[in-house]
């Protein structure tokens, strides 16, 4: 969503909130010894001498922004061109080096000219935005994340090429990172015209408006580790999320598509423009499309293929990707499309130039994904657990050595985990884990067992003391579990948390240990409660609002309470009987004829989803004759009254007291 991305998608793109990051509340801590001879011993391993993904994201650079701040219109600052300028020189023992280069690739910012006819603007949100030159105007891909970073690579754009008007904008996948600009630089209208084509793959608007949304509040709450969005940036804090820099805080918007793609091979001619799609649900997204230019001979991977390992399984939380179905298209991609292009463009990072260059790119990368698939699977059958083969499995020094297969978004060890959960599901198959304690209670009889909080304070201190902050994580977290109220096991767990984060290549994993270590020392700091924008809400099926009263519906508010409601929306001419037994929530979308309810609401759809989404109170609307309530007023009252509000600052590094 990130990505992921809300990638992986990112990923909980479409709900993310992003707040500005705020100091963390700690002094942070110098690298250990321990770190600073491993940050050496590893920069030893790495063929720093390849500088090809410098020239390549250096080329064809015409300029940036003249003021850094990006801002919204609120004031507040979407995106900073400059928060990322402390990546100079050489890597500080405080970053692995091999993360230290990745972001400084990243940190590149402005417009490029990638051949005559098409630029990209990178570095002003996670993702990149594409401008291919028509016939009268621009064929625009991936928007971006917010309206105002759009705006923006679009104003660059038009000061640095000229003016032109936009006449197709092409969203490779799902995320919000590659829609979610759109009302910055397109009228809502001149679509509705015809004036300007949206073009997306099948089953776009429903992935995007489902992905998130039963879990969004828990997968917001995990993106804010994933991301850093509490870090600032910074040697010590979040320095990359390694398929971009962080997410814009700014405003997610979207229009609908007015074309779909369904199939491999289909084309359209846009604006001039001849774009052959591959159609690849699956893969990096429920709904994603790579597209070629024929006459151009430039190929774009979307967020297939990266200057990272992906994930497929995104730390945030969403359903398991297919790694089979990965692999399998980027053979695909090879076969129809690597022998005619002589340069490849994508979603993320920078481009590929050379035909040679492109077609061993997409062999490798292909490998990579497909190594991971099948030695993930043979180990499986071989009767080894999830973490016993994440353990076990690295990439072949043959494609390790490609910096694009090295692990700064996804890595091989989450990824397997994530292959034999998608097979196997979460059980191991050893009776032990068939119903495992909760951690607290876990964490207490562990505690008891090394012989009480002393001693694993001590062990722990031990164990950090060589260098293995793993391990004294491993006692601490135990010991956190057991007692949140232990400040001296919190302290030390953050120590070992920030030595890990400074170790680790992969940028989410930083971010991951970082955002811990802040809120062991600090607390959760409390965010706004995470919301969609209306036109994504806009998108739900009817059916699907009621599936999130569903998930809020408290069984111990309604106790042995009955009750049956009717919605009705009258200008979709839709009507749902709701009925609440048994302490679950049922929605059925009837005719209305002969079914006894205690209440019937009619009310606008829209109206509804402010209510429920955006904190509007319906009461004043009936009041007013907005929205009717016939019947038994108490019944929706109690019905409302059983609904859970969830809070956006849940513990996880620690639990409740």
């Amino acid at each position: 969503m990130a990505g992921d991305g809300l990638k992986g998608g990112a990923a909980a793109w479409v709900l993310i909130l992003a707040a500005a990051a705020a100091a963390p509340s700690w002094a942070a801590d110098p690298a250990s010894p321990a770190t600073v001879a491993r940050q050496k011993v590893f920069a030893e391993t790495l063929p720093f001498s390849d500088k090809q993904d410098f020239a390549f994201a250096e080329r064809g650079f015409l300029g940036t922004r003249a003021d850094p701040l990006i801002k919204r219109a609120d004031g507040g600052v979407a995106w900073d061109l400059s928060a990322y300028d402390f990546l100079k020189g050489q890597p500080p023992a405080t970053v692995n080096p091999s993360l230290w280069r990745q972001a400084q690739l990243l940190s590149k910012n402005g417009l490029f000219k990638v051949s005559d006819r098409v630029w990209q603007v990178r570095g002003f949100d996670v993702s990149n935005v594409t401008f291919i030159q028509g016939e009268t105007g621009w064929v625009v891909v991936d928007p971006l994340t917010t309206a105002e970073t759009a705006k923006a690579a679009f104003e660059l754009v038009t000061e640095k090429v000229g003016a032109r008007p936009i006449k197709a904008v092409i969203y490779t996948h799902s995320h919000s990172d590659h829609f979610g600009g759109v009302r910055g630089i397109v009228d809502a209208k001149d679509v509705e015209a015809g004036k300007i084509a949206i073009v997306a793959p099948e089953g776009f608007m429903k992935e995007v408006v489902s992905e998130n949304v039963l879990a969004g509040n828990a997968m917001s709450r995990r993106a804010q580790y994933q991301f850093g969005l509490m870090l600032p940036p910074g040697v010590e804090g979040q320095i990359s999320s390694g398929i971009g820099q962080n997410v814009a805080k700014g405003s997610i918007t979207l229009i609908p598509p007015t074309v779909t793609i369904d199939h491999t091979g289909q084309e359209l001619v846009l604006d001039g423009v001849k774009v052959r799609f591959q159609y690849t649900p699956n893969t990096e997204a429920p709904a994603e499309m790579n597209l070629y230019l024929p006459d151009l001979r430039i190929l774009d991977m979307a967020e297939n293929a990266n200057v990272t390992m992906h994930n497929v399984l995104t730390p945030r939380g969403a359903l398991v990707r297919d790694s089979k179905a990965w692999a399998d298209d980027l053979t695909e991609s090879i076969r129809l499309f690597a022998d005619g292009s002589d340069l490849m463009i994508t979603s993320h990072g920078w481009p590929r130039f050379g035909r040679a260059t492109v077609k061993a790119f997409l062999e490798d990368h292909r490998d990579a994904y497909k190594y991971l698939h099948d030695q993930s699977v043979r180990m499986m059958n071989e009767g080894l657990t999830g973490d016993e083969i994440a353990a076990a499995i690295d990439l072949p020094p043959s494609l390790a050595k490609d910096w694009f297969n090295r692990g700064y978004y996804g890595s091989m060890s989450f990824n397997s985990r994530a292959v034999y959960q998608r097979y196997m599901g979460w059980y191991d198959a050893n009776p032990v884990h068939l119903a495992p304690q909760p951690p607290a209670q876990t964490g207490a009889r562990y505690v008891e067992a090394m012989g009480g909080a002393a001693r694993v304070r001590d062990m722990a201190r031990a164990a950090a003391g060589k260098g293995d902050y793993a391990w004294a994580a491993t006692l601490l977290d135990h010991l956190v579990m057991s007692d949140p109220a232990d400040a001296a096991a919190k302290a030390d767990l953050a120590a070992a948390y920030q030595q890990l984060g400074y170790q680790t290549e992969n940028a989410i994993w930083r971010n991951m240990y970082l955002t811990a270590a802040d809120e062991l020392r600090g607390g959760v700091r409390k965010m706004p409660a995470s919301t969609a924008s209306m036109e994504i809400l806009q998108g739900l099926p009817s059916e699907m609002i009621f599936d999130v009263l569903a998930i809020r519906l408290n069984p111990d508010k309604v106790g042995d309470a009955h009750v049956r409601l009717a919605f009705v929306f009258p200008e979709r001419g839709e009507r749902f009987m709701v009925e609440v037994r048994n302490r679950v929530l049922v929605a059925q979308k009837t005719t209305g004829t002969g079914e006894p309810v205690d209440a019937t609401l009619t009310v606008a759809r829209p109206m509804l989803l402010e209510a429920l989404f955006k904190g509007k109170p319906l009461a004043a609307k009936v009041a007013s004759g907005e929205a009717k309530l016939e019947g038994d007023p108490a019944a929706m009252s109690r019905l409302t009254g059983w609904f859970d509000a969830f809070t956006t600052d849940f513990p996880i590094v620690t639990r409740p007291n």
